[in-house]
């Protein structure tokens, strides 16, 4: 990925963010006044995916220090602490939210939202499709999979807001025409976006016991960008690579061994190289992160080796 390409998908993410924020304020306003158990509980749902988005946005940019072993430490503490209060606050809620919505079926005193609700739910209803539709298409044009299933991520929520939808336009259609079973719509969508609360805070806390928030890419997954780092001029072997998923973007960590001949900013240049080749090839790859090393001839790679013998390969290989 260019340096453009970065600047336009961390706006974009940065717009995600802040554009679920303005949702969670607006639905829980309209959802507080106009008595809609369903927009407030949307209104928590927003405000948890606003709360990831940003954290995942702030630990990135942390995370860039010279050793990429400390980036990937301090980016996965944050982010793991992050996801055990998040996941906690989601479970909170969504027990709070459910038993609410339970105990007004039970009551019987239901009262339908006022038209308010309904507009919220309109759009957050038209934000979230559209959020959904870029995407999918930032997924498909980086062709990486962690994209997509942030795609299908959005498309989860935006079932969410179709049911916040039809539960404010059931309840207000039902004050209009005199029939008080629509108004337990509204309570029983709020009944459903309470149990995808709780799925979401069950789902963040097994990635966080996983390890997978920022989780690395399986070796199958990382074996294209291993292929083209071994045919960087300069690079001797790639002694370790990870690819670390960071939100939709990945990030590789790698190490490689140069001639122990050349001077530092001949391997600096070499680890430049390597850095560029691979954002420019592959669009998903928003940083690099290399160690360089230099080569040993000696175990694993060679035995009964001279050790006076120049049989180092030159940076051109």
């Amino acid at each position: 990925m260019t340096e453009e390409g970065i600047q336009k998908a961390e706006l974009a993410a940065w717009m995600g963010a802040i554009g679920h924020l303005g949702l969670a304020l607006l639905n829980g306003a309209v959802g507080y006044i106009s008595g809609s158990k369903a927009l407030v509980a949307d209104a928590v749902r927003s405000t948890s995916i606003a709360a990831c988005s940003f954290a995942v946005l702030l630990g990135a940019r942390k995370g860039k220090p010279s050793s990429y072993e400390t980036a990937a430490e301090g980016t996965g503490k944050a982010e793991t602490g992050t996801a055990v209060l998040l996941s906690a606050l989601l479970v909170v809620f969504g027990i709070e939210l459910g038993i609410s919505c339970i105990y007004s079926f039970f009551t019987g005193f239901i009262q339908p939202p006022e038209i308010g609700a309904l507009i919220a739910a309109v759009i957050a209803f038209v934000t979230k499709e559209a959020m959904f539709r870029y995407g999918c298409r930032l997924g498909i044009q980086r062709a990486h999979q962690g994209s997509m299933e942030a795609g299908w991520d959005y498309r989860l929520h935006l079932y969410v807001s179709i049911a916040v939808l039809l539960g404010a336009l059931g309840a207000i259609l039902g004050d209009y025409l005199g029939n008080n079973y629509l108004y337990y719509l509204d309570p029983v969508a709020g009944l459903f976006v309470a149990a995808v609360l709780l799925k979401m805070g069950w789902d963040i806390t097994a990635k966080s016991a996983r390890g997978r928030l920022g989780s690395y890419l399986q070796k199958e997954d990382a074996a294209e960008l291993l292929e083209a780092a071994q045919k960087v001029t300069g690079v001797i072997t790639v002694d370790a690579l990870k690819a670390r998923e960071q939100g939709h973007y990945v990030i590789v960590d790698v190490s490689i061994s140069v001639n122990p001949r050349i001077s530092v900013l001949e391997g600096h240049d070499v680890a430049k190289t390597l850095r560029n080749t691979l954002m420019h090839k592959f669009s998903h790859v928003s940083d690099v992160h290399v160690r360089v090393n230099p080569y040993d001839p000696g175990y694993p790679y060679k035995n009964n080796v001279d050790p006076h013998q120049d049989t180092y390969p030159t940076i051109l290989h």
